[in-house]
């Protein structure tokens, strides 16, 4: 089957894979991009929810989609994190698929139970290093952004606490609001309304200031930790994607990610778009993944 022309593009629904449960930072994003999307062009464009593998079997199954811009990639952190952590990966991302544009950022926000007895950043270090392997984290996967970013802090901070792996955004913060985990180190978007009504207490947001989402919440270097890091989201389709198509996807993503409402919208889930352009995505991409290979190899993870 030979790929549509641009000009034809899109003649029917087209598929946003997301790796993820339902209910996560990318699962939002991509729902929205998707409602764009499909009053823009004037085709469905359906969301759906592939996790597992930590996102491999949802990366994997656009890599290996007709390259004709009817099967899309809502990616995240494990995209660059993923290379490193598998020794036989059945795909590379920078060869396998192509960058349409980074979506958006999101700094990381530790949020713990309500009832753990800590209410800031150099109580919850004591804490934990008074309780070596006692604590658990949560995180959206071995080897995801969560985990990655509470490897980086026990090894900044001396602490030892258990991973917990869940299957997406919403599954892990349900897990610290009931107390089965004692930490996660999340975006603000699956965790925000939580904190905001209470259930869930944030510790402090790894940015250079405070967001004007959550004022009350330190960043961590004002808690003494100088600890910067986040998640982003990126819109990927399968290599050989012909460059008009692509062209037409970048053009329009954008124009909906820089619309008034989908720019606020965004932004009070606790992220900020990007929109930047493929070469940039691209250029990013290979950034990320020698970045996060230093922090893989530093805390020695290796998946099967």
């Amino acid at each position: 089957m030979r790929p549509a022309p641009a000009q034809d593009f899109p003649t029917r629904p087209v598929e946003l894979i997301v790796p993820f449960a339902p209910g996560g930072g990318s699962d939002i994003l991509a729902r929205l991009i998707s409602d764009g999307l499909g009053r823009r062009l004037g085709q469905s464009f359906v969301v759906i929810n592939r996790p597992g593998a930590n996102t491999n079997l949802g990366m994997l199954s656009v890599a290996r989609a007709q390259p004709d811009g009817y099967t899309l990639l809502l990616a995240s952190l494990g995209l660059a994190a993923n290379p490193s952590l598998y020794a036989k990966l059945k795909l590379d991302p920078l060869v396998d698929l192509a960058p349409i544009t980074l979506v958006a950022n999101a700094p990381t926000v530790l949020v713990v139970p309500p009832a753990l007895p800590v209410a800031s950043l150099p109580e919850f270090i004591a804490y934990a290093k008074a309780r070596p392997g006692e604590l658990n984290f949560g995180s959206f996967g071995a080897g995801s952004g969560a985990h990655l970013a509470a490897e980086l802090f026990m090894s900044l901070t001396g602490t030892r606490m258990v991973h917990v792996p869940y299957g997406g955004g919403a599954p892990a913060a349900m897990a610290v609001m009931s107390s089965q985990v004692q930490a996660l180190f999340s975006s603000a978007l699956p965790v925000l309304g939580m904190i905001q009504a209470g259930k869930l207490r944030a510790i402090a947001i790894a940015s250079d200031r405070r967001s004007a989402l959550l004022p009350d919440v330190p960043t961590f270097r004002e808690g003494g930790l100088d600890f910067r890091t986040g998640t982003w989201f990126g819109l990927l389709a399968p290599a050989r994607t012909p460059p008009a198509i692509v062209a037409t996807l970048h053009r329009e993503t954008v124009a909906v990610l820089r619309a008034e409402a989908a720019r606020d919208r965004i932004a009070k889930e606790g992220a900020e778009v990007v929109a930047d352009t493929p070469d940039e995505f691209r250029a990013f991409l290979k950034e990320e993944t020698a970045r996060l290979a230093r922090v893989i190899r530093a805390a020695n993870i290796r998946l099967d």
